[in-house]
């Protein structure tokens, strides 16, 4: 028994009880050849206050079943709400629901068809006409439930077990149906010149379009299709059920390059794991996005990665301002340095003597960064990332993004985030951002989608490089890309350029990380290729090839 009115259904056959006043078992004849036609049970009734039988306390019969839930059903079917929920056991709630079925879901008609029954359980098909458009024709919606009747503890009578779950099975746990517009309009997005960008074409943008359609397509000039769909208590849509119309889609313009957005995919290509990223130096516009697997983790947008000696460009701009590294005077560059316990290293334990901070940068040689450890505070390297570059700042690209973090740390830790370890995290568009702000002196906030559009505001970094220290990181980052480790990379390479190379150690991981980022003319790109060894060798040209794409 449920709520002290429902009596469970346990046989076919019950066996009389017999009252007090001597009241024998009373035989109902059913289908097999006796009046009444229903099968032969017996069922016991409880006496009343005047000595009349008060209620029958048997399970319904095959009959009973039957005949209940075609009243239900066509009471229902015939949009008669409240009788039909009166042939229920809470009928408060069965008369709310069967309403909210017509209200909330749109349906304007329904045809039900009931099954074959199997005991006290009755299942039905449900073909409901769906009303989402005035200018639309109603849309078919068929579905599977299922009833059971039981008996009433108070009246005796066969009633609907009523559970939300007879109106749509879905329907546990205060859940509802509705019938609205599918979240915001589809959208039909541009590139920068207009050609369309699909996901059907381009599945590497399949996440990233699906996301700008939920934060933009409102501000089209779209409209958004309709569908069914399950709620939970607080609104929130749980499932969609039945998409009813695809909508109208309004066009969004991105800052994406069709041209360049496939060199990216082709240069990505062919690798396990990569991620790329190209952006416009003069204004932070997103050019291209790429990722393998296509259809996996955004990695280029939202990954959090220790970024490696490419992190040195923010380094070196810091040790350059505070006057403890200049490109044309000698600088330290010894096998070893060791800082707050740790005992640091080059790649092959090289070494330079006696040469200048320009060629300890092209060389990236990371005891001579580690070397300047002791004359900086815990947080000079945050405030510099920070203020300068933006890194750590809260960014409104568009999409979502992973916008960096250079924590305050100190000691040994603190001495490897100078070479772009220990806490420091960064992604592809970060560091593509770092190259764009020393080709344009003026950090910009990357975007895909103009700030127009929506009237977002973008971050802004607090502070600019002096022009004399943005001149000197583009020397530096040019000697890198001419003679230093990112040469092979850009051999062959014209016009104005400049890179930085980056392997990052990851423990438990036989190759580090492989990093790469660049500049040409007015373009910025970054790459990483996750466990793959040596940056110039293995990102360096998935950058390459993504600059060259262009005059």
């Amino acid at each position: 028994m449920r709520d002290g009115r429902k009596v469970a259904v346990i046989g076919a056959v019950f066996t009389a009880v017999v009252g007090a006043a001597g009241f024998g078992a009373y035989t109902l004849i059913g289908d097999s050849g006796a009046a009444g036609g229903q099968s032969r049970q017996d069922v016991a009734f409880s006496e009343g206050r005047t000595g009349e039988p008060a209620a029958e306390t048997g399970p319904p019969s095959p009959k009973e079943v039957r005949e209940t839930a075609a009243r239900f059903l066509r009471a229902w079917q015939e949009g008669k709400a409240d009788e039909a929920a009166a042939l229920t056991d809470d009928e408060a709630a069965a008369a709310k629901a069967l309403t909210g079925f017509r209200k909330d879901a749109r349906v304007s008609g329904v045809r039900l068809e009931p099954g074959t029954a199997a005991g006290a359980d009755v299942p039905f098909t449900v073909t409901a006409e769906v009303e989402y458009d005035k200018e639309e024709k109603p849309a078919a919606w068929t579905y599977e439930s299922e009833l059971t009747v039981v008996r009433d503890d108070d009246s005796g009578e066969p009633v609907v077990d009523w559970e939300a779950s007879v109106l749509h099975p879905e329907l546990t746990g205060g859940r509802k149906l509705e019938t609205a517009e599918a979240g915001a309009p589809p959208i039909k997005a541009l590139d920068r010149n207009g050609a369309e960008l699909t996901a059907e074409e381009y599945p590497e943008l399949a996440a990233t379009l699906a996301d700008l359609r939920k934060r933009f397509g409102d501000r089209t000039d779209g409209k958004p299709g309709y569908e069914t769909r399950i709620t939970d208590a607080a609104g929130k849509e749980v499932k969609t059920l039945k998409r009813l119309s695809k909508g109208t889609p309004g066009e969004l313009r991105t800052t994406l390059d069709a041209k360049v957005q496939k060199a990216a995919v082709q240069a990505v290509a062919g690798k396990p794991k990569a991620s790329v990223v190209a952006l416009k130096a003069s204004t932070g516009e997103i050019l291209a996005v790429a990722n393998t697997p296509a259809k996996g983790f955004n990695t280029a947008f939202k990954g959090s990665l220790a970024p490696g000696s490419t992190m040195k460009i923010v380094t070196a701009s810091m040790l350059i301002e505070k006057g403890l590294a200049s490109s044309a005077k000698q600088h330290p560059c010894p096998k070893y340095f060791t800082h707050g316990g740790w005992r640091f290293q080059n790649l092959d334990k090289f070494e330079i003597n006696g040469g200048t901070f320009a060629q300890s940068f092209a060389a990236s040689c990371n005891t001579a960064f580690i070397s300047q450890a002791g004359e900086l505070s815990d947080d000079d390297l945050t405030k510099q990332a920070r203020d300068v570059f933006g890194i750590g700042l809260t960014w409104q690209v568009g999409t979502a993004t992973f916008d960096g973090s250079v924590p305050v740390q100190s000691d040994a830790q603190m001495a490897a985030s100078l070479i772009g370890q220990g806490g420091v995290r960064a992604n592809p568009l970060i560091m593509a951002s770092v190259s764009a702000t020393v080709k344009s002196g003026v950090f910009r906030q990357p975007y895909i989608v103009s700030p127009e559009v929506d009237g977002r505001g973008l971050a802004r970094a607090p502070r600019t490089l002096s022009p004399a220290v943005s001149q000197e990181l583009r020397s530096l980052m040019r000697l890198t890309a001419t003679s230093g480790s990112a040469a092979e990379a850009m051999a062959g390479t014209s016009g104005d350029f400049g890179a930085k190379t980056g392997s990052a150690e990851v423990d438990g991981q036989k190759k580090p990380n492989a990093w790469f980022t660049a500049y040409r003319g007015d373009m910025a790109a970054a790459a990483v290729v996750p466990a793959s060894g040596h940056g110039g060798k293995n990102a360096g040209p998935v950058v390459r090839q993504v600059l060259n794409s262009v005059g």
